[in-house]
């Protein structure tokens, strides 16, 4: 099995960050998961234990900038070279916007889209050094359309979807790429307790699919944007994963 490098999986003890490492780990990636959670890290290191010295997981809050600057360097330098990063670390609220406190907008934007940015741009400094590599960070459809309740979430997956724009032309010299992924209803830990029964009968009047996508299903998505071989000339692209609901029109009832 080929060994393509180092990958560093924010969110990567629970739903899509924790299929993702499954399925690079058997892709033939060495995989490091970071998370907040203690506890969903010694559940992941129990589960993948088969997979021996490629795997590592270590806890990280990605809103702790000199964590991050010295996680990204000690991953290189130990466990490298990285050439491959993925943002999933994110939180989200239901809440309607004449309700959402400045302190919530500001919380939910400091991890999703300022983590985001600070764990590429530290990734991004490790890779142009090491020739290049690949960064994929999580949007949402939320933050594509004006989906209820989501001020906050929303505005910070749009802001993750221009920073990954900017960051593709940035960094396409150095062959570093950035792109996104923007899921749809996925049925992960934090979807199953933000939706409602009401949410979720919204949703399925919206996705042409009618149904919740499994956390696999958008963790092919991200391999084939970190594998250069399949996807080398994509950078700065957000690609949907959503059952068709950014394509959805007037879909019935």
């Amino acid at each position: 099995m080929p060994d393509h490098g180092s990958v560093l999986v924010t969110g990567g003890a629970s739903g899509i960050g924790l299929a993702l490492v499954e399925d690079l780990l058997k892709a033939g990636w060495r995989v490091v998961a970071a998370d907040v959670s203690e506890a969903n890290l010694a559940a992941t290191q129990a589960a993948l234990a088969g997979h021996g010295n490629a795997l590592r997981v270590l806890q990280l809050d990605v809103t702790d900038e000199p964590a991050v600057v010295e996680t990204v360097a000690a991953v290189d330098r130990d466990f490298g070279p990285l050439r491959g990063v993925v943002n999933c670390a994110g939180i989200a609220r239901d809440v309607p916007a004449l309700d959402t406190s400045a302190d919530l907008f500001r919380k939910i934007l400091d991890v999703n889209l300022v983590g985001t940015f600070v764990v590429a741009r530290e990734a991004a400094r490790a890779m142009k050094a090491n020739g290049g590599g690949s960064i994929v960070n999580i949007a949402s459809v939320s933050g594509q359309r004006g989906n209820l309740g989501r001020s906050a979430y929303g505005s910070s997956k749009a802001g993750v979807i221009l920073l990954t724009q900017v960051m593709a032309v940035e960094l396409a010299a150095d062959n570093v790429r950035v792109n996104a992924v923007a899921p749809g209803p996925i049925e992960t830990p934090l979807v199953k307790a933000l939706h409602t029964n009401e949410a979720r009968a919204a949703w399925m009047r919206t996705v042409p699919m009618k149904r919740y996508a499994a956390p696999g299903e958008v963790a092919g998505a991200i391999a084939f944007l970190l594998d250069g071989t399949k996807s080398g000339f994509v950078t700065g692209q957000t690609l949907g994963v959503d059952g068709g609901f950014a394509a959805g029109g007037l879909i019935g009832q």
